[in-house]
């Protein structure tokens, strides 16, 4: 089983995104999707250990994940299963970006495991997305990210998501409670106007920071910036390319990110400023690579 201090384990939902078909909008494509799955998948593609644990059901949905993340690489060691059916998002894609419609009951997607007795065996542990939100899925992560705030490196990326299933403020204090807990906090310009309506994200980017997190703010083709308690902050344009789609950019940009402060020795809240632009950069590359062809997994940045 993967494990150890170079390792990651990434605990959400792998789920099935329906993505229209490009020429006619009333085809859809069933795609690999979830945010934690797509840093799992990416990690391993970036040449990162990683471990998903996830609830994977009985259905074809359900062997067509597991067959894309063993062929990444990704362990599956911990991942819970069932008979139950695969959760879907329906995608519709927009100008203002890509929204969703989750059919999420009765699913085996959000049957987690509670690792919070496994989290010490990792260098770091990544939770957020909907399962931080959906129950019963929710209490496993909580359990698991209190457990790696002690053990390992907590690292939460909130991927706010709001559709008339799941309503306007599901899930919204969870999500700032886990932000409050982390060591590194990545989150979108949108992610925190959704969680903290009303207050700049770059002010909420340095009162996240300041007690001693890294805090990293994308904002999508304006480039990411990071924030810490100690040092200005420290930014990093986007890589310019001809966009075929956007799907899985953001969470290819977390899985560089990660990938990328392996790499530098240790997983740690306090790199200095030249390995935060060295991080921003290869995160942003990574994201680039996504942005340039159809799917979610990164290419390793040359």
């Amino acid at each position: 089983m993967t494990g150890g201090p170079g390792a990651v384990l990434v605990l959400g939902e792998a789920l099935v995104d329906l993505v229209p078909v490009a020429g006619d909008g009333g085809v859809r494509s069933a795609q690999f999707g979830g945010a934690p799955a797509n840093v799992a998948v990416g990690l391993a593609r970036l040449g990162t250990p990683a471990s998903f644990a996830g609830g994977l059901g009985g259905d074809g949905f359900a062997r067509m994940i597991e067959d894309r993340m063993r062929a990444a690489g990704v362990d599956l060691g911990l991942c819970e299963r069932s008979g139950l059916p695969t959760a879907l998002a329906v995608a519709e894609p927009g100008d203002a970006g890509t929204g969703y419609h989750f059919h999420l009951q009765d699913t085996a997607t959000f049957r987690l495991p509670d690792l919070s007795t496994r989290a010490a065996g990792f260098g770091a542990v990544y939770v957020g997305g909907l399962a931080a939100v959906v129950e019963p899925s929710a209490s496993a992560v909580r359990a698991t990210a209190l457990a790696a705030v002690e053990h390992s490196l907590l690292v939460v990326d909130p991927n706010v998501r709001q559709d008339r299933t799941l309503g306007a403020d599901h899930g919204s204090a969870t999500l700032r409670e886990l932000c409050g807990l982390a060591h590194v906090v990545k989150a979108s310009d949108e992610d925190l106007e959704r969680l903290w309506p009303g207050t700049d994200p770059e002010e909420t980017c340095r009162k996240l920071a300041a007690p001693g997190r890294l805090v990293v703010l994308t904002r999508g083709a304006e480039g990411s910036t990071a924030y810490t308690a100690t040092g200005p902050p420290v930014s990093a344009p986007a890589v310019p390319v001809e966009v075929v789609n956007t799907i899985g950019a953001g969470d290819a940009f977390t899985a560089g990110l990660l990938s990328r402060m392996g790499a530098l020795g240790t997983f740690t809240a306090t790199p200095t400023p030249e390995e935060v632009r060295d991080m921003l950069s290869f995160a942003a590359r990574a994201a680039a690579s996504v942005c340039a062809q159809a799917g979610t997994e990164p290419s390793p940045p040359v």
